[in-house]
């Protein structure tokens, strides 16, 4: 897809030297998965821009890669502030661990396109009190766990406007291949039996449209600077009937950040990734709870550990959150990821 590394024809010293170190920093592009899961809620996704943390790259080739995101959601907040408790009558959820592993295939003929194949696996284990009952004391907890596979997602890039191709846009599409609607149950605690709510199941049910945009630029002799921006909209959904319907909400990403590049086999990088997330509709829909603004301060590491095989690891720290409703939030969240080009 793209790359801080480009193979056009670059007059700078700086870029010369880009083109020199371009076979060890090649990786997969995993920004169309990487920076938004399956959002059901404005904060249950990564928003790391996992691309910009392996480095655009320009190269022909395959690449293969794996992501590791873990994002644990143990912290009650609303608007811009932690809450310790919920109104009489509101559920009062205990906590959301999701884990995602997900496997890449990208494909790039020449240095101005690229597809890419995104499959992630989804591990997610969730706890509630149930509604909320002041006058009675908290009851058992009611608990689920899924794991399975999520929605996929099949992107094209172009970013053949530039001879440096460093400037690309994004069209792609999500299929809903994994479990959704009420296919997980609670299987312990007072709603044992019951369906999980269909924001937090493996996969929302939905067809989306994706469309993106990607801008990187050499800044000074060691530094990097990028920005981009992906949209991601349901078209089509299969929970579609009256009083049974489910539609996500749209989501915006926006991340922009530094990668500092002096030594090619250790590239330290700073990014600020920026989510703004819909409320999810219909009747099984948690219309109240489900939107928002969320920013994040994402430093990280990449390593070249062979010619072919690179990695990265980041932590994510929330700086801004503004979320509708009553939100299970995380405190931090950590991604790490191999690829191997070939």
């Amino acid at each position: 897809m793209n790359s801080f590394v480009t193979d056009g024809s670059l007059a700078s010293p700086r870029a010369q030297g880009l083109r020199r170190v371009a076979p060890l920093l090649v990786a997969l592009p995993l920004l169309v998965g990487s920076p938004q899961r399956s959002q059901a809620c404005a904060s249950c996704g990564c928003t790391l821009s996992a691309d910009a943390a392996m480095g655009y790259s320009a190269l022909p080739g395959w690449r293969l890669s794996v992501e590791y995101d873990y994002i644990n959601q143990d912290q009650l907040r609303s608007g811009t502030h932690t809450v310790t408790g919920v109104p009489a009558g509101t559920e009062l959820e205990h906590q959301t661990i999701n884990q995602y592993v997900t496997a890449g295939l990208s494909y790039s003929p020449n240095s101005s396109w690229n597809l890419t194949l995104l499959i992630p696996y989804v591990i997610r284990s969730h706890s509630t009190y149930g509604e909320y009952d002041p006058t009675q004391p908290l009851p058992e907890l009611s608990r689920s766990f899924s794991s399975s596979i999520g929605d996929a997602k099949l992107i094209a890039s172009y970013q053949g406007f530039l001879s440096t191709n460093n400037l690309g846009i994004q069209l792609g599409v999500k299929v809903p291949s994994g479990q959704y609607g009420t296919a997980v149950q609670f299987y312990s605690g007072p709603n044992a039996g019951t369906p999980l709510d269909a924001s937090l199941q493996p996969g929302t049910g939905s067809t989306d449209v994706i469309v993106g945009a990607y801008y990187y630029q050499a800044i000074s002799q060691d530094f990097d600077a990028f920005v981009n921006g992906q949209f991601q909209s349901a078209v089509k959904h299969h929970m579609d009937q009256p009083g049974n319907d489910y539609r996500p909400g749209n989501s915006l990403t926006v991340s922009l950040g530094l990668r500092y590049e002096a030594n090619p086999r250790w590239v330290p990088q700073l990014q600020l990734n920026l989510l703004h997330k819909s409320p999810d509709q219909g009747a099984l829909a948690d219309v109240q709870n489900t939107a928002g603004s969320v920013a994040y301060v994402s430093p990280g590491l990449t390593a070249q550990l062979s010619a072919h095989l690179h990695a990265f690891v980041f932590a994510q720290l929330p700086v801004y959150s503004n979320l509708y409703g009553i939100q299970l939030f995380p405190r931090w969240t950590a991604s790490g990821g191999l690829t191997y080009a070939f």
